[in-house]
């Protein structure tokens, strides 16, 4: 019955039914817009359109996903220049599918999220039918790149999925620190967005082609793929967030509605990791040195966020950087599978690869949970600042417990997803060091020292951000006044915590559902990591049963709790407060102190700033410290990179001269050079 209703679907047509889809969460973005003078109704039309056309758009990509279809495609011709060498199109295959799910799944559910989340800007109507015909084209632009299969096809989506999202970092254009953050955004993407026009250039000049279909014959010839891997690397290294390449994104998710964070974070900066393995798909053969680079940039992303998230009293900017740390360890298992291509070892090959594709899932569902939750809490409090936050457990008791379900699975702790895919990257590390190969013991040694240190600064972040922000007693009137929110927030939140209990629980059928996308990567039939699958099967079993017998404890102690004390008058009182009746918000963990032996344990590496007010006479005034800990990245290397360069270019200002008949005898002057060079 099955096969019968994939066959009757391939039949209508996976890309027609994919397309049908996306057309959908376009036509939300075109209803709000047209609907704007009505923002109550724009927003229902909207949230309907976008859920319906995500549910849609994934039923071929879940069918494609385990290989129950084979990859579909379609093709169309176009009159543009060079049309006869290759037809543009778009091909749905596994690892397409693996980055599918987490942009549909977070623009459906943050579509819900939005509808209630910009009631309070519904006085700027037209600004809110703006926002939310840009959050549909994000979403599809998201979806066109993971399964755009030319090179100028892929060049415009991606276009479209940084402007959109500009749009949506901007949307409080009215405050100066969002249009900073904008401007910041667009500049480092279009600097990436070079790199990227770059390589497909040279893709296209050693094959002669810009379909993707052609790009395999690099396999088989002589080409500059140390080249390939490098630009790839930096253009599509901006985009994922990868240290130092990250300075956008602490600054542009914060300063986007918490919806659109959510889906920045969960979503589009995966697609830098998906344009990576893509293009290391058209590859074979890499050199060794391709997975060093990947394991130490990988290492250095996740030590460097989990860092610099511990230091960071701003929530979102918290997750931001959560968000670096996470793509590091991504990198990182990129890194052992090229460096199992190199040495010729499957197991590590498909740990390593298995590992960073189902960690891009765990992201988006741990990552997205956090931002929905932290929006609710910014929401009810008025304010991103930690400092302004405390006691919200009590009073936002079902946010409050997502968002600590939230930040375990974001810590690696089992037996949430988190911990899952962490473990793939553990195994790939542990493969590695047992490897009778010389050459790889000491450095995987280091990896997996990395990846311990990692998962301790990472939990020390999330521990600071649960405890400060959510327990403890409220630091602001706001706090203290704060509540649940409507549906239309919590019900995102449960279905992306349902996700991270879920992946734990199928951690068994993960490498054969992966095993499709990690083939389409290498180039290997999937027969080829049976053996290696099977050998995986006990231990994921065994965390499998683990994690299904915690969870069931959890909930018994839970129920049972509930049925002792029902019958009993229950009242709430202070834990011990060290002899103090009424202990104050003052008598608690700020969030600067929490992290500062941490920050003072690497301030060789941070650089904190530091502002110390003394006791000082017979009667001294009041006391005060305080700890700022900027990104050493941007504040000591490219801003300084960037003022000189400004200095140097100063003297082009002399073309500047304001007039448009100016920049178009410009233009003209360009096309003429241009024409005679190519004639």
């Amino acid at each position: 019955m099955f096969h019968l209703v994939v066959f009757r679907l391939g039949m209508f047509g996976f890309m027609t039914l994919f397309l049908t889809g996306l057309g959908l969460i376009v036509a939300g973005g075109l209803a709000a817009l047209l609907l704007e003078q009505w923002p109550e109704r724009a927003g229902t039309v909207a949230a309907i359109l976008m859920v319906t056309g995500a549910a849609v758009a994934a039923v071929p990509a879940l069918l494609v996903l385990p290989g129950l279809s084979a990859p579909v495609s379609c093709h169309w011709n176009w009159a543009f220049p060079g049309a006869g060498l290759d037809q543009p199109g778009l091909r749905l295959d596994p690892l397409s599918a693996i980055f599918l799910l987490p942009v549909l799944t977070l623009t459906g559910l943050g579509a819900v999220y939005g509808r209630t989340y910009w009631r309070p800007w519904h006085h700027r109507h037209e600004a809110l039918g703006l926002a939310w015909l840009s959050y549909g084209l994000l979403g599809v632009a998201m979806a066109l790149v993971a399964t755009a299969s030319h090179g100028v096809v892929f060049l415009v989506v991606w276009e479209l999925m940084t402007l959109t999202s500009w749009f949506l970092v901007t949307f409080e254009n009215e405050k100066p620190a969002v249009r900073s953050a904008g401007w910041l955004y667009l500049v480092a993407s279009h600097i990436g967005n070079a790199c990227l026009l770059a390589l497909f250039c040279l893709l296209a000049r050693n094959t002669g082609s810009w379909d993707f279909s052609a790009y395999p014959w690099l396999r088989t010839h002589t080409v500059p793929a140390a080249a390939f891997f490098l630009l790839a690397l930096a253009g599509f290294g901006v985009k994922a967030g990868l240290a130092p390449l990250h300075v956008w994104l602490p600054e542009a998710h914060p300063a986007a509605p918490s919806h659109v964070s959510a889906v920045m974070s969960g979503a589009m900066i995966a697609m830098g990791i998906y344009g990576l393995l893509r293009i290391l798909s058209f590859l074979d053969h890499p050199a060794p040195w391709w997975g060093w680079l990947m394991i130490g940039l990988g290492l250095g992303s996740a030590l460097f966020g989990a860092l610099l998230s511990l230091a960071q009293s701003d929530l979102k900017r918290l997750l931001a950087y959560s968000s670096v740390e996470n793509m590091g360890l991504v990198a990182t298992g990129i890194g052992f599978g090229l460096l199992g291509q190199a040495t010729h070892q499957p197991a590590l090959l498909f740990l390593g690869y298995a590992g960073a594709l189902l960690h891009v899932l765990n992201h988006a569902l741990f990552k997205g949970l956090l931002f929905f939750a932290a929006g609710a809490a910014v929401h009810a409090v008025g304010s991103r600042s930690l400092e302004a936050m405390g006691g919200l457990l009590r009073r936002m008791p079902e946010t409050g417990a997502l968002f600590i379900l939230g930040a375990a699975a974001a810590a690696g702790l089992p037996p949430l997803n988190g911990f899952t895919s962490e473990f793939f990257l553990y195994l790939a590390g542990f493969r590695g060091l047992t490897t009778a190969q010389t050459g790889i013991q000491a450095p995987a040694l280091i990896a997996l020292a990395g990846l311990a240190l990692t998962g301790v600064l990472a939990g020390a972040a999330m521990a600071k951000a649960a405890g400060v922000g959510f327990l403890g007693e409220p630091r602001s009137e706001a706090a203290a006044n704060a509540h649940e929110p409507g549906l239309g927030l919590f019900l995102p939140m449960l279905v992306l915590a349902l996700g991270c209990l879920a992946v734990p629980v199928l951690a068994t059928f993960w490498p054969w559902l992966l095993a499709p996308a990690t083939a389409e990567i290498t180039g290997m039939p999937v027969d080829a990591f049976t053996d290696i699958i099977n050998h995986l099967q006990p231990p994921l079993a065994g965390l499998t049963t683990a994690g299904v017998l915690l969870l069931l404890v959890a909930g018994w102690i839970t129920l049972r709790m509930r049925y002792l004390l029902k019958p009993r008058p229950v009242r709430r009182a202070a834990t011990w407060t060290c002899g103090y009746l009424q202990p104050t918000p003052r008598m608690q963990y700020t969030a600067g102190s929490f992290a500062q032996p941490m920050i003072t344990l690497f301030r060789g590496l941070l650089r904190p700033r530091y502002q110390i007010t003394r006791p000082a006479g017979l009667f001294p005034a009041p006391a005060a410290f305080a700890c700022a800990t900027p990104d050493v990245v941007r504040e000591h290397y490219l801003r300084p990179l960037f003022h000189a360069l400004r200095e140097r270019l100063a003297v082009l200002r002399a073309f500047q001269e304001g007039h448009v008949q100016v920049y178009i005898l410009y233009i003209t002057l360009t096309l003429l050079i241009l024409l005679l060079w190519k004639l």
